[in-house]
């Protein structure tokens, strides 16, 4: 082989790594037009990348690392709290720590015959200006002035399926806002408080902090030090 052809050999490889590392750096961050939050203005990684090559920090779809959950995204339908389709198109993409610990926690609840399902996921911020603005009440959406962890990336809405896709009873719907949806409430039936029991012990065994006012609810431990962030995926 001649060395001009080596050359040419040796560029290729060093601009492929190149652009490899490109599509997962972080981008720059920004501020938010009303000054109010810091914005992450992240892209999503390709599907292509393995795990071990991408950044805590970045967001990525789940369905591309693991095919074990269920999906059920509420917000990118009616069938909701709000009334409203807010989304799109149904995705849950969230930063790749947060994809770890949901993997490492479903595999724990499918060796007991059960899988998670989710309702939500990463929510852009746009999307709950747009949630803020048909409720506009912190009891029910976070007011998107300080963004809420969903908006970081660090929050899943979810509950269990067995073996044949039945949810398990956790004593109210999604998105129930009422004392029986606390996880402090005790007037329940006893297989709700032991399926409460069995979702709450081993998400919190997985990283993961409870939401007591909503069952369905847990955010990764230290999700809130990542900045609000607005990418918006692609729908076809």
């Amino acid at each position: 082989m001649s060395a001009s052809i080596k050359f040419l050999l040796i560029g290729i490889v060093v601009l492929l790594i190149s652009c490899k590392a490109k599509v997962i750096s972080p981008s720059a961050k920004t501020v938010s037009k009303d000054n109010s939050v810091v914005i992450a203005d992240e892209k999503p990684v390709l599907s292509s990348i393995s795990l071990a090559e991408i950044n805590d920090t970045t967001f990525v779809n789940l369905k591309n690392y693991s095919q074990d959950f269920i999906y059920d995204m509420k917000y990118a339908t009616v069938d909701n709290f709000l009334k409203a389709k807010v989304y799109d198109c149904a995705e849950c993409y969230l930063r790749l720590k947060t994809v770890k610990a949901m993997i490492k926690a479903n595999d724990k609840f499918i060796k007991k015959g059960y899988k998670i399902k989710i309702f939500d996921c990463y929510r852009p911020l746009d999307i709950q200006k747009r949630m803020w603005k048909i409720v506009s009440n912190p009891e029910y959406v976070a007011n998107p002035s300080k963004g809420s962890i969903h908006n970081r990336g660090g929050a899943i809405d979810i509950t269990l399926v067995d073996k044949k896709g039945k949810e398990l009873d956790m004593g109210t719907s999604f998105d129930h806002f009422g004392v029986e949806a606390s996880h402090n409430y005790s007037n329940l039936p006893d297989e709700v408080i032991t399926n409460r029991k069995l979702l709450k012990n081993i998400m919190l065994k997985s990283n993961f902090k409870s939401f007591d006012s909503e069952w369905w609810h847990y955010n990764l431990k230290n999700a809130k030090v990542d900045k609000v962030s607005n990418f918006k995926w692609k729908c076809d």
